[in-house]
């Protein structure tokens, strides 16, 4: 949630991320009318209670028609308070909900528009040319069906569309991922968490996962619960209306979970193999940091997220994601996507989003300052995933369908340089 009182002084910036977001600016105003509504109400409901409290101490000395006149008039006043009360009441209500339809505000130099308006900022490694190395090159499914590893078809007999197994070397490979993503995070200070995948409809609202995007979520109705699309929910809510001590620096974590995603509205998009699938698994960093470190800590999750695409000899960039796609929280988003060779393509392989103190308003959660409390910042960033099989697969296979496992990866694998077909 935006912070109210910027509003209130600067209600013309607010306007103008709604503008590069693509979204609604009116709703600005309507903020700005009800919550105007909403202190009128107050300041009336006061002075009513003033009043009130004084004609009860003179009724106290009153007698006979006199204090039966000020009884009549006390009860008319109780009546008022408590009508002025509920409409300050109402229009808080009203204010608040108006506050958590607008996104955050969008970092200066973030680019406008959509999904293809994005910033390329550089681009680090250089693709294969698979025609003068006399490669035919094939896509991760047709390659990972030759090593046994990723069956599709039994993935949907069971589940469905979107659906499928990692068996095999694909099993393998998608932990040996993620546990070197866990390894980096905590020699990097990350306090490794496995966090719950069920959260409560308040925990998926506070971090700005409903609303626009409540389409993609799975709702379990009959328990009240949400399916989480990452870790970020689990861990943005883990410390809902708590006090934080942020003197050490900031408070970092790195959670391993499973993730679901029902991809509304992404028909006919990446359908052949394990690219947009309704459930994989992903570590993520997340950060809670005063605010006036986040844009410092969103650079730190940046260059970790590279290093480990580097380890993999992967060929990516990085991309400044336009205002449109950044999501309902993130006032900054900055996605490493690596090379796909199958479909000579960019594919998005990490994400990193500074969310200033968006997500920690909605869910009350703040530090200590030399002027009281005041909203942390966090922060967020994929360090690996399940996608990732579909670049290391693809940038990395061999004439014969085998395929060259990077060094980093070595260890989780029973220390094999190459993963080859089962015959």
């Amino acid at each position: 949630m935006i912070d109210l009182a910027l509003l209130r002084s600067d209600p013309e910036r607010v306007r103008e991320s709604q503008r590069m977001r693509g979204d609604d600016e009116a709703v600005v105003d309507r903020v700005l009318a009800t919550d105007a509504r909403r202190r009128a109400a107050l300041t009336e409901f006061e002075q009513a209670r003033a009043e009130q409290k004084s004609l009860g101490r003179d009724v106290a000395q009153a007698q006979g028609d006199e204090k039966a006149a000020l009884l009549v008039r006390s009860k008319e006043l109780a009546q008022r308070v408590k009508a002025l009360q509920a409409d300050a009441d109402a229009a808080d209500a009203e204010a608040r909900e108006l506050l958590m339809s607008i996104g955050n505000l969008a970092e200066p130099g973030v680019p406008a528009g959509g999904a293809d308006d994005f910033a390329v900022l550089r681009t680090e490694g250089t693709p294969r040319d698979f025609a003068a190395e006399g490669v035919p090159v094939r896509d991760h499914l047709e390659l990972g069906e030759g090593l046994k590893a990723i069956d599709m078809e039994r993935g949907a007999k069971v589940s469905g569309a979107r659906f499928y197994y990692l068996t095999g070397v694909g099993a393998q490979l998608e932990l040996a991922i993620l546990n070197a993503a866990m390894g980096v995070a905590t020699a990097q200070g990350f306090l490794p968490m496995i966090t719950p995948t069920l959260v409560r409809p308040e925990t998926m609202r506070g971090t700005g996962f409903l609303g626009n995007h409540s389409d993609e979520v799975y709702y379990l109705e009959k328990d009240e619960l949400y399916l989480t699309g990452t870790s970020e929910v689990a861990l943005a809510g883990y410390h809902t209306d708590e006090i934080l001590d942020l003197s050490g620096g900031p408070l970092r974590y790195a959670g391993w979970s499973a993730c679901y995603r029902r991809e509304a509205g992404s028909a006919g998009r990446d359908t052949r193999g394990i690219i947009r699938v309704h459930q994989f698994h992903k570590v993520e960093m997340f950060s809670y940091v005063r605010s006036e470190d986040a844009a410092a800590e969103h650079e730190r999750f940046l260059a970790i997220q590279e290093s480990m695409l580097q380890a993999l000899e992967l060929p990516y960039r990085v991309i400044d994601t336009a205002a449109g796609d950044l999501g309902t929280s993130a006032a900054r988003k900055l996605d490493c996507e690596g090379w796909l060779p199958s479909q000579e393509r960019w594919m998005e392989l990490t994400s990193a989003s500074n969310c200033t103190t968006f997500q920690a308003r909605r869910l009350a959660i703040r530090e200590r300052g030399e002027d009281g409390t005041r909203a942390v910042a966090t922060v967020n960033g994929t360090i690996g995933t399940t996608r990732w099989i579909v670049a290391l697969l693809e940038n990395h296979q061999q004439a014969d369908g085998s395929v060259y496992v990077p060094p980093m990866l070595r260890p989780y694998l029973g220390g094999v340089e190459t993963l080859t077909p089962v015959l």
